[in-house]
């Protein structure tokens, strides 16, 4: 299969998030999401990640756990990382399933739950 392009890949994104239940819809409006290629050094070492580990998304930002009364927030960001994405899973459905698991994924964390939590709850 050859690899997707940047616009089919954005179109699938977006048609995932559009796909999302509605509850989660209406905590996603001061998100922005971003499609790049993968992440930057700087990205990858702000995770602690070693240079053979992948990374299919990322959330930045602060958690709504973490946020106070009159905190002002700026809007928070998931990054979605095209590149890896597309390698990993070159059937369509395959990586459809797998750009809605990433989404879902960094909007856990949104909600302000970890990785950690995530593998107790089986997500992983």
């Amino acid at each position: 299969m050859p690899a997707m392009d940047s616009e089919a890949f954005e179109q699938l994104v977006v048609e995932v998030v559009e796909g999302l239940p509605a509850p989660f819809a209406a905590y996603l409006d001061n998100v922005e999401i971003i499609i790049a290629p993968y992440p930057s050094r700087a990205q990858r070492r702000a995770l602690g990640l070693k240079p053979w580990q992948t990374l299919y998304g990322m959330y930045d930002g602060v958690p709504y756990p973490a946020r106070t009364s009159g905190m002002v927030v700026l809007p928070s960001t998931i990054i979605i990382f095209q590149t890896a994405l597309v390698r990993d899973f070159p059937a369509p459905n395959a990586l459809r399933a797998q750009v809605r698991r990433t989404v879902l994924h960094e909007i856990a964390h949104l909600f302000g739950i970890s990785d950690e939590r995530l593998h107790q709850l089986g997500a992983y």
